[in-house]
């Protein structure tokens, strides 16, 4: 089984929320790794998520960051949610 990492950078507008997160994170970009991994017996290259994770301020810790796991779900519901959002 092997296992490959995709990089991306997302972009918030506005501060935001996202499920399994317990605070509010600041509008900014933000690096996005999603680790897949390939499915095995098939005669094509094909490829599951297996985890999704995004690096964001640590709390309370100036400069410091931490990498959190998310659901891709909840990260597409918070890109969503501030593009909803009236422009200031």
């Amino acid at each position: 089984m092997t296992i490959r990492s995709r990089r991306e950078t997302v972009t918030f507008r506005h501060p935001f929320r996202m499920r399994g997160i317990d605070r509010v994170l600041p509008a900014g970009a933000y690096e996005v790794v999603t680790d897949e991994e390939t499915i095995e017996g098939l005669t094509f290259a094909a490829y599951r998520r297996v985890a999704t994770m995004i690096t964001v301020p640590a709390e309370g810790a100036g400069g410091m960051m931490e990498m959190l796991s998310i659901g891709s779900v909840d990260l597409a519901n918070a890109q969503a949610a501030d593009a909803s959002i009236a422009n200031d």
